[in-house]
């Protein structure tokens, strides 16, 4: 194996660019690629697809994470080694305010490390904090491209989505401010900032976390298939300004 190897994306660390586009499912790279000139498929390996393209004629790659810190962590870790510069997080989130609702998105600021992971890369006093110049991509690219509720601050990324014995901590966090629930962007905050990367979060709301039940939840509406598309947008104009 080459030394520039990245043996579980299974591609070499020169088709991977400064600028990279992640999110959960494979899926959506597809959905991403609609937006992108040139495009090249590169590996598909487990839950981690990888394409290049152009997009505003700067070159990016899109890379799929899969569900959860710990495969989400291999593909960050991976796509750092390959020379990533900047990344931003285009996925999908539970509100924990009230006032966000069903197609309104969201903007990470700083991740709560409920990942069940990251508190083994560093002990957990360290913060997950997003890059302030991506974030305010972010905000600005929000702001010229969408009309919709946008609204940024602390995201709480959790571990589990399914609770048993234990509840999910979303009620407690949500008293104490944070705005939406997800399960990956601590993670990658944690890691870009160790390697001294820029990373960023922007999150289309599915449904209410507050007192959630895993048995009803249901992303698959119109509401928020547009929000998808709006992040997606704002994403790819935020990371190539």
């Amino acid at each position: 194996m080459s030394e520039d190897m990245l043996p579980i994306l299974k591609t070499t660390s020169d088709k991977i660019n400064d600028k990279v586009i992640v999110c959960g499912d494979p899926g959506r790279v597809d959905k991403i690629s609609k937006y992108i000139d040139d495009v090249d498929e590169i590996a598909y390996n487990r839950e981690y697809k990888l394409i290049n393209g152009i997009y505003n004629n700067q070159k990016i790659s899109v890379v799929s994470h899969g569900v959860g810190a710990a495969g989400a962590a291999v593909c960050f870790e991976e796509i750092i080694k390959g020379g990533a510069k900047e990344i931003i997080r285009v996925g999908t989130a539970g509100s924990l305010d009230l006032s966000i609702k069903d197609g309104d998105m969201v903007i990470a600021e700083a991740a709560i490390r409920e990942d069940g992971l990251t508190e083994q890369l560093i002990k957990k006093e360290y913060p997950a904090v997003a890059d302030m110049s991506l974030t305010g991509n972010l905000i600005i690219s929000a702001n010229e491209i969408t009309d919709n509720q946008v609204r940024s601050g602390i995201i709480l990324t959790v571990g589990a989505f399914y609770p048993e014995l234990e509840p999910l901590p979303n009620n407690y966090y949500s008293q104490a401010g944070a705005i939406a629930v997800e399960m990956e962007v601590s993670v990658l905050f944690l890691i870009a900032s160790l390697h001294g990367v820029a990373a960023g979060g922007i999150f289309a709301i599915d449904g209410i976390a507050i007192d959630f039940d895993a048995n009803s939840y249901n992303p698959h509406r119109e509401k928020v298939d547009e929000a998808i598309e709006n992040s997606i947008k704002i994403a790819l104009e935020a990371i190539t300004l």
